[in-house]
């Protein structure tokens, strides 16, 4: 086990060659000027959507207990049914 570790340690990688291979240019192999700019454009898109769903949903969250407050301080969700004058027994 330990020699195969000191082979697999020492034994060199093969080196990456400087340049591209015979019938490619660097137009064909990176993204390129356009892609860079589609690429932020995007991250930028979604970072300002997630920064919307959060204020949305802090703003649902809020807007929850606010109602929750509510109904406690009217005094409990029976006190609902018994304000609108009867109209659930009728």
């Amino acid at each position: 086990m330990h020699h195969m570790l000191l082979v697999l340690a020492t034994t060199p990688a093969p080196s990456p060659s400087p340049s591209l291979r015979p019938g490619l240019s660097e137009d064909q192999v990176t993204p390129g000027t356009w892609g860079f700019i589609l690429t932020a454009f995007i991250v930028v898109l979604t970072t300002f959507l997630i920064v919307d769903m959060v204020r949305r949903i802090r703003r649902v969250r809020y807007r929850a207990q606010a109602e929750e407050a509510r109904l406690a301080a009217e005094g409990g969700p029976d006190a609902e049914a018994d304000g609108d004058g009867g109209a659930a027994t009728r």
